[in-house]
């Protein structure tokens, strides 16, 4: 079964790049959102298995949309992404209810599926 991902990203540019990164590793990128409201409203409609998110967003902390999305129906696996290195964050990533976290520069599908096994 091919994993689904929604994407959650306020730069079209790196949306596009990951689309074209998961989709060629067996993902199928069913939705991107731009910030944190557009992804709670398209996790709810498109119920991915996975959403990858970025941590910092013009409207969100990632950390507490991941929060959010977890208290949603159906839990979707969530990845973590930024282009900081995962020590910024003071130890937020371990506390958080995400499965865990790449930095934009090391993201794979390998890399994600990591993370879901």
């Amino acid at each position: 079964m091919t994993p689904t991902v929604l994407i959650v990203d306020d730069h079209p540019s790196f949306r596009a790049s990951a689309r074209a990164i998961l989709e060629s590793d067996g993902f199928a990128v069913v939705g991107e959102a731009e910030d944190g409201a557009s992804a709670l409203a398209a996790a709810r409609e498109l119920k991915p298995d996975v959403v990858l998110l970025d941590v910092q967003l013009p409207d969100a902390n990632g950390f507490d949309l991941c929060a959010f999305l977890c208290e949603m129906g159906s839990l979707p696996d969530i990845v973590l992404v930024s282009s900081r290195d995962a020590a910024d964050y003071n130890g937020l990533i371990d506390k958080s209810p995400a499965r865990g976290f790449i930095s934009k520069a090391d993201l794979s599908g390998e890399a994600v599926r990591a993370l879901l096994a």
